[in-house]
């Protein structure tokens, strides 16, 4: 069985990649990166217990140099997180190489620890806002691999060719932990059920956990 290191955000993507994961390889690692983001408190506290859920060793990487590079409302506490009314907000939370960056640092860990490959929770529907979401982003990383690894770690998302529905469907296949997931931008103990991924995240769950997600947004 081949060995995996995760990058678990607490987000639906990367919970339920990651418990693809563990039926599929032997995951050795889930990586948490705290860069700055207003949600980063709420996100690790989550990533934590989804790590604990699946008895999985969990690091948290701290990037506080990224934050001071980009001007997203992700991170600057001068900027409103601006509500999702069915237009992408993802000029407003943009974030600079995040995606390569995370990766890079990964693909560290795994040829360092024997890891085979590297898994992450991208998905065809942010991918159409998000181009560090798209397979064509994960194929051109493991093109780079092979010249920045010696061992070649393969990037994969289990995630990649769904829409939020659908993961929310493999997340109940696989009994994925939804109650734990924290999906959310604006870093508050509950969810605020406005932004891009809140939205998103609810829209996805529909009549599935209906009264759940209800429970774990501000009223």
């Amino acid at each position: 069985m081949r060995k995996s290191i995760v990058l678990l955000s607490s987000g639906l993507d990367s919970t339920v990649s990651l418990a693809q994961a563990v039926r599929k390889t032997r995951v050795i690692l889930a990586l948490t990166f705290d860069y700055g983001q207003k949600a980063a408190k709420q996100e690790i506290i989550a990533a934590k217990k989804i790590a604990k859920h699946y008895k999985i060793e969990h690091k948290i990487i701290k990037l506080d140099w990224l934050a001071q590079l980009t001007k997203t409302a992700l991170v600057n506490k001068n900027k409103n997180i601006p509500k999702y009314k069915g237009k992408s907000t993802a000029s407003a939370v943009w974030v600079p190489d995040r995606n390569l960056i995370f990766i890079s640092i990964a693909a560290a860990f795994a040829e360092t620890m024997g890891a085979d490959l590297v898994i992450t929770g991208f998905n065809r529907e942010e991918a159409k806002e998000f181009p560090d979401n798209s397979s064509a982003f994960v194929s051109l990383l493991n093109k780079t691999l092979k010249f920045s690894t010696l061992k070649h770690p393969k990037v994969i998302s289990y995630t990649q060719d769904l829409d939020k529905q659908g993961i929310v469907k493999l997340a109940i296949k696989v009994g994925a932990p939804l109650h734990l997931v924290y999906s959310c931008y604006e870093g508050r103990k509950r969810m605020c059920d406005r932004c891009e991924s809140c939205v998103r995240f609810k829209d996805a769950l529909g009549g599935v956990a209906k009264e759940w997600i209800k429970g774990r947004l501000r009223a």
